[in-house]
């Protein structure tokens, strides 16, 4: 079968022909119609993540679009290694699968999983968000923040604030449905004071950091300094990415002065089962909430050339 092959984690995958996978116990074969070229699959496919296989050669993807033996189109996840999502055929545990409505097309539900999951499962797995409670977005510009400032209203966040180092995209944040932005584009000390006026000022309840580094560093040096002899607020920190760094510094002020809760969500934090419901209700949940994210279909046969360019537009591949 036709497939997208990493024969070494120096090189981009190549297009060529693999062996198609058998089902095991308890696992469906799915024909595969559209799978998305994410960061999480550029990392696993370097060797990169945490997740990254060992076994060489191998197909890289995380999830995709497909259809079952019955006909029935399925969102599917974690594919059955070394055989992942840009392949023609893949084997799936058949829990890991769960149907596309109708309304939704192959290329806007394989471009929407992986980043409208990142936010969905953070605030309902990881941080038990409720309805009413404020949300600040950290590294809202990308696809994932995007949907993240959509997703929280959706869900019911009273409030989404939003922060980006390019002030030139507020106005389309604030159109998503943002109520604020932060540019991050400051000295540290400025941008603390601002963080911390919105935090204990206004009142954040969860945060949604897709960055880490210097700006998660400011977002928690914020939350310190409280000392009216009351409780301070309880903040749930998620961290989602680390875009802007892989380390930041932290006093263990912050932790005694705060009530600060530092969580992570993503594989291993939820199970794979957890991940493709949340997936599932992202999915049924596009038309009601209007859910919006930009992508550019791009044939199997070229995955060498668009994995090169290393383009930050949203690129799916369709098989």
């Amino acid at each position: 079968m036709r497939a997208a092959i990493v024969h070494s984690f120096e090189q981009p995958p190549r297009h060529g022909e693999i062996d198609a996978p058998t089902a095991g116990p308890g696992e469906v074969l799915v024909r595969v119609r559209a799978a998305a070229l994410s960061q999480l699959v550029r990392a696993q496919a370097s060797g990169k993540h945490y997740t990254s296989g060992t076994q060489l050669p191998l197909v890289p993807g995380a999830d995709g679009i497909g259809l079952l033996e019955d006909g029935t189109r399925v969102y599917f996840a974690f594919p059955r290694a070394p055989i992942g999502a840009m392949a023609e055929v893949v084997a799936v545990d058949a829990r890991q699968c769960v149907a596309v409505p109708d309304a939704v097309d192959d290329l806007t539900a394989a471009a929407i999983a992986n980043p409208g999951m990142s936010s969905w499962a953070a605030l309902q797995e990881r941080a038990h968000f409720q309805a009413g409670e404020q949300v600040l977005v950290n590294g809202a510009a990308g696809v994932s923040g995007r949907l993240a400032i959509q997703v929280a209203k959706y869900l019911g966040a009273s409030r989404v604030v939003a922060t980006a180092r390019n002030p030139a995209v507020e106005a389309e944040l604030r159109a998503l449905g943002a109520d604020g932005f932060i540019c991050l584009d400051s000295p540290p000390e400025q941008l603390t004071a601002v963080l911390r006026e919105e935090i204990q000022g206004r009142g954040i309840d969860v945060v949604l950091d897709y960055l880490w580094g210097p700006p998660a560093a400011c977002i928690l040096e914020a939350l310190s300094g409280h000392a009216d002899g009351q409780a301070a607020r309880r903040v749930r920190f998620v961290n989602i990415g680390a875009l802007a760094g892989a380390s930041i510094p932290m006093s263990p002020g912050v932790l005694r002065s705060s009530g600060l809760e530092i969580l992570g969500s993503g594989l291993g934090s939820v199970s794979n089962q957890g991940l493709v419901q949340v997936v599932g209700q992202l999915l049924r949940a596009i038309g009601p909430a209007g859910l919006k994210v930009d992508a550019r279909a791009v044939p199997l046969s070229e995955v060498e050339s668009v994995w090169r360019d290393g383009t930050a537009e949203r690129v799916v591949l369709v098989i």
